[in-house]
């Protein structure tokens, strides 16, 4: 590998000021350093874990289609993320001399401030669906509020103010379009090959400068937290006050950052994100599309990433039971050495992964379903978004010519210490006419597969029982019947 320079500062733009820092914690977050170091208060804390959607701002950054903006959490966005990056705060929003801004504007007449804490969160999530799409539909308007929340209940008011904004300007002239070369140009200047290191020892940051740099860092520094998206990490840090020095932060990494296809096989970078992956995966795998839009907010899927999800080896994760059902493969690279293992396999026990010391994920291949093949995903959360999963199922089916299970891989999330498949009940299926006595006869397997935990989102009764109807309900979407769906004792009486 070529000799790396060093360099001992982050740089990013805030609004229209270029920014250095040769100081800074591993675990200062954005919405903390825009408040008490740069007096920026419109940017609110809410709730500290990128739920309420309060302290939303805007990051720009370098991508293959050119600068990006996109909404995030300041509270759990970390400063060492955000080097060659645009930062938009709500105070930088303007309009023509004198007057609001056109997003604003439309917030005031229509009434869409209440108490007014949430508002500029609001604001800048509408502007950023503004400038990618001036003319929204009711749908888009209600995803890019999906991580915002007024605890006045005014969305009705803010819904309309959204679908007027265009009425007071044009999206083309605003500021931030006017200036995309220039901020451009800025941006490009910025990135300059290097590695950035701040501080020392276990007070140590590191921005590698790209794949090849962070496998030779984090082979050097193995015990390192690694940051990626920082949905997660950045809990640790609110929530749990957690040390996560050294911290090497690889969000902007481009070589993890590249979703592809060949021969049927849709390879995804472990820094891409939930929102770069969509596009991809609901054309080519429709089912997914669905469950990625009820993945935390807009700002969560913006930031996080889909390589995180699987690595952090949570066994509520969202995306392992379904890749898992897929078929999935994981890369995992060590310095200049990479293996290749089933997803299934990565996961050991719970907070325990097939990954050794200076090991990471590097990316994971998955197969395009066949035209025959039956596949389906179905969440179970206590509201229908941004919440976290109680239990989450995946189908894959494909049928014999003779209607008999030919192939079959259910893996759940919520049930185990681990994202699991059900062994027990695929074995009941396989080579069985696909039929609902087949079906709930292999129900009964499910005691076996599974020992689901009582815990704040469901209890172990519950999980168990929707398990099961889970599978009925996949019948029933496959042949057109209504399966009769269990209840529990106490429902049935």
């Amino acid at each position: 590998m070529a000799k790396i320079s060093i360099r001992n500062e982050i740089r990013f733009i805030l609004n229209g000021r270029d920014v250095v820092l040769s100081s800074v914690a591993s675990d200062a977050t954005l919405l903390d350093w825009l408040r008490l170091d740069r007096s920026l208060r419109g940017t609110k804390e809410g709730c500290a874990e990128g739920d309420c959607g309060a302290c939303t701002v805007l990051v720009g950054k370098l991508s293959p289609s050119g600068l990006v903006y996109e909404s995030v959490n300041a509270c759990i966005r970390f400063l060492g993320s955000l080097d060659g990056t645009h930062v938009v705060t709500v105070e930088h929003l303007r309009g023509s001399p004198g007057q609001l801004h056109p997003v604003q504007q439309a917030m005031v007449d229509f009434h869409g401030s209440q108490c007014g804490f949430c508002t500029p969160g609001f604001v800048m999530s509408l502007y950023g669906l503004w400038m990618k799409s001036p003319d929204p539909s009711n749908a888009a308007i209600e995803k890019a509020l999906q991580g915002n929340l007024c605890r006045c209940t005014g969305y009705e008011a803010i819904m309309r103010a959204a679908r007027a904004v265009s009425s007071y300007g044009k999206a083309a002239k605003d500021p931030l379009a006017a200036e995309r070369k220039a901020i451009t140009a800025r941006l490009e200047a910025m990135h300059d090959g290097a590695r950035v290191e701040i501080g020392s020892a276990k007070t140590r940051l590191v921005v590698p400068a790209n794949v090849d740099d962070f496998a030779a860092v984090l082979d050097k520094e193995p015990s390192a937290t690694i940051v990626a998206g920082s949905t997660d990490v950045g809990l640790w840090v609110t929530k749990h006050m957690r040390d996560i020095s050294p911290a090497i932060f690889i969000g902007n990494l481009d070589g993890l950052c590249t979703i592809s296809e060949e021969k049927g096989v849709i390879t995804i970078g472990a820094g891409v994100t939930y929102t770069e992956a969509f596009s991809t995966l609901a054309e080519r795998i429709p089912t997914l599309g669905p469950l990625f839009d009820r993945i935390g907010g807009e700002q969560v899927r913006n930031m996080g990433t889909i390589g995180g999800n699987i690595a952090n080896g949570s066994p509520i994760g969202d995306t392992p039971p379904p890749l898992i059902a897929l078929g999935a493969r994981l890369i995992l690279r060590k310095g200049n050495n990479r293996r290749t293992i089933p997803l299934e396999a990565f996961f050991i026990a719970y907070g325990k992964q097939d990954r050794q010391p200076g090991e990471f994920v590097e990316a994971v291949h998955v197969p395009v379903p066949a035209k025959d093949t039956k596949f389906a995903v179905h969440k179970i959360t206590k509201r229908r978004d941004e919440d976290i999963t109680a239990a989450l199922g995946a189908f894959f089916l494909t049928l014999a010519g003779d209607g008999t299970v030919a192939d079959v891989r259910i893996a759940y999330g919520g049930m185990a210490a681990t994202p699991k498949r059900a062994s027990f009940v695929e074995r009941e299926l396989l080579g069985k006419p696909w039929t609902e006595q087949t079906v709930e006869a292999a129900m009964a397997e499910y005691a076996r597969d599974f020992t689901p935990l009582t815990d704040m989102r469901a209890s172990a009764e519950y999980r168990a029982l929707a398990a099961r109807n889970l599978l009925l309900r996949f019948f029933a979407e496959t042949t057109g019947n209504k399966a009769p769906i269990q209840v529990s004792r106490n429902e049935a009486a």
